[in-house]
């Protein structure tokens, strides 16, 4: 089996390592990853003529590295149309990803968006992540699960156009995980969303120095820093099988998803009026 793999933290991050630990026993791999951390990025592509850095680390038993300065669906439309052309990967995986992507924070997220291109080229796709936004994540429950559910999953995976599955693992020890559940997209948002950088730091016992805002390119004297870091709330109405609530609760949650996102009881009600 040919695997394309990506992630939207970056190329060295540990999720990364981790995805790859696991998914070398299914076949070879071909992992092209951003250069640098490139998450919330969903479906964007690198694109407008700017001239992209590509590094071909090169192949070493069974596995072929490269990095990508661009979002992780450029990563696989690179490696579709770059490292593998004219063959096809025969599945796209994308994570670990540091932090869920339950609920509503999959229309957001890099690590689903990069699972939606392999959608869109009618390639069985999959993104997993773990609920730590940790550095130092502990993916071990990944790795300890994850196996179990690609054996049964990828034998009768479903090759409808546009589908795709969205894997979120709780953090917690394998020990106390309760076991895997199927789920539906929970609904939710996020409030106080964009904060004060120095209060965002200072409130964690952190004071700002110039090092925290080295990625600002041109701080004007004039100008404030924000930080995006609001606070996921729930909607209300969310069913007990909703991906987020499970999580909450120590599942491990998989999520069919669809980058199909007609709403067909709204075309029945149009067509009845228009």
């Amino acid at each position: 089996m040919r695997i394309l793999i990506t992630n939207d933290d970056g190329i060295h991050a540990g999720g990364l390592m981790a995805l790859v630990r696991v998914m070398k026993r299914y076949g070879e791999l071909t992992i092209v990853a951003p250069k640098h951390a490139q998450s919330g990025m969903s479906m964007a592509v690198t694109m407008g003529y700017k001239p992209i850095a590509v590094k071909h680390f090169g192949k070493r038993l069974g596995e072929d590295w490269w990095y990508l300065d661009g979002t992780p669906a450029s990563c696989i439309k690179f490696g579709l149309d770059n490292v593998l052309y004219p063959e096809r990967p025969d599945l796209i995986v994308s994570g670990v990803n540091h932090g869920s992507n339950a609920a509503t924070a999959s229309i957001y997220s890099g690590t689903i968006g990069a699972a939606m291109e392999g959608a869109v080229n009618g390639i069985p796709a999959i993104g997993v992540s773990l609920d730590s936004f940790r550095e130092n994540a502990d993916f071990s429950c990944v790795e300890a699960l994850l196996p179990g559910i690609l054996d049964k999953l990828l034998p009768a995976l479903d090759r409808r156009f546009g589908l795709f599955y969205n894997i979120n693992f709780p953090d917690l020890p394998t020990e106390r995980i309760h076991g895997v559940r199927v789920a539906r997209m929970g609904h939710g948002h996020w409030e106080r969303e964009y904060q004060d950088y120095g209060t965002f730091l200072r409130e964690r016992g952190h004071v700002p120095s110039e090092a925290d805002c080295r990625y600002v390119a041109h701080q004007e004297p004039d100008e404030e820093l924000y930080v995006m870091a609001g606070d996921f709330t729930d909607n209300g109405d969310n069913p007990a099988d909703a991906d987020h609530v499970l999580l909450q609760q120590g599942y491990v949650v998989v999520t069919p998803q669809n980058i199909d996102n007609t709403d067909r009881a709204e075309i029945d009600r149009l067509c009845a009026i228009i």
